[in-house]
């Protein structure tokens, strides 16, 4: 599969979107009899009552049309930018796999949507890096990520990211740091005025105490997570050796790019502990540096005999452990 995958071929389109209901199927079979995927949250800080509108067959369905749009989106942004070195159909292929890893990820979520303003920052950021009027730009992305932290609050560490941005690509010029801050502050006035009028100031200081939490030392991880783990692991170590092998041959934007998403992994990761009912479908959010380095692993990897019986094991886990 990495072989055909490895060619723009037409044909990978329908694939694709073939192996984004393979990757459900033990969902199809076993439908839950309910899904809660923190779309009540979203409802609460909105101040909109919410009724569960989508059965378990169209939140699944949902939840793969929008990976598969997402990874359409993701594959064109690798390709425009050349950050894995040829044009391939690998990006959409391994963002649709690491977006199936756990079987809350196959779920629609916050996280999930968010992903969408992550390919959007990515985007911006790589197509306007060169551009002078990049204050602009930053104050978008400032709104864009404020918009976000009300889908889903942990996003607000995306900030952080924001400014390690222009300390990678951009030299030092103070309006840009602040234009971040009066972007995105400008959507928590509005939302900070919306509660006024609703009368409900105290719900609205109430969205920051994640803020005060302390850091979790232990997260509670199952042992099939981490059987399902061992192979995507396998395959990043290999990427980052290669990687490692190439990184000085590469463009300069290209090496700045994986930076970029090297601290997208991190402050994924590490922004769990802002969600007070912590879920597993939190690391969605660090699907993209995930599946960047993998399909640059997949793309270089020479020996077939190893790398395609390791693709075909990821999936045989994915779909094995939602029938357990």
């Amino acid at each position: 599969m990495i072989g055909q995958f490895k060619s723009l071929s037409f044909i990978n389109l329908f694939v694709l979107f073939f192996l984004v209901f393979i990757l459900r199927i033990g969902l199809y079979v076993q439908l839950p009899e309910n899904i809660n995927t923190g779309f009540s949250e979203l409802a609460n800080r909105l101040l909109i009552s919410q009724d569960n509108l989508l059965t378990p067959f169209t939140n699944i369905t949902l939840a793969g049309l929008v990976v598969f749009v997402q990874a359409l989106w993701f594959n064109r942004i690798v390709n425009n930018f050349n950050i894995i070195g040829k044009s391939t159909f690998l990006p959409a292929l391994v963002y649709v796999v690491s977006s199936s890893i756990f079987t809350p990820f196959l779920f629609l979520s916050p996280p999930l949507v968010c992903n969408f303003f992550l390919l959007f920052i990515l985007y911006r950021i790589l197509s306007s890096v060169k551009d002078t009027a990049f204050v602009s730009i930053m104050f978008d992305l400032g709104l864009a990520t404020a918009v976000a932290t009300i889908f889903y609050f942990p996003f607000i560490g995306m900030i952080l990211l924001l400014w390690i941005v222009l300390l990678i690509f951009r030299p030092f010029n103070w309006r840009e740091w602040i234009s971040i801050l009066i972007g995105y502050f400008t959507i928590i006035f509005l939302l900070g005025v919306y509660y006024y009028w609703n009368d409900k100031l105290a719900a609205f200081y109430a969205i920051w105490t994640p803020l005060t939490e302390a850091f979790p030392i232990f997260v509670k991880i199952q042992l099939q997570d981490y059987i399902v783990l061992l192979p995507i692991s396998i395959g990043l170590l290999l990427g980052f050796y290669h990687l490692r092998e190439n990184f000085f041959k590469s463009f300069v934007q290209v090496r700045k790019t994986f930076q970029l998403l090297f601290f997208v992994f991190i402050i994924a990761t590490f922004t769990f502990y802002l969600k007070p009912d912590y879920r597993i479908n939190h690391f969605h959010l660090a699907v993209i540096p995930v599946s960047t380095l993998l399909a640059y692993y997949f793309l270089h990897a020479n020996k077939k005999w190893f790398y395609e019986p390791l693709f075909l094991c990821i999936i045989g886990f994915i779909v094995y452990f939602q029938f357990v």
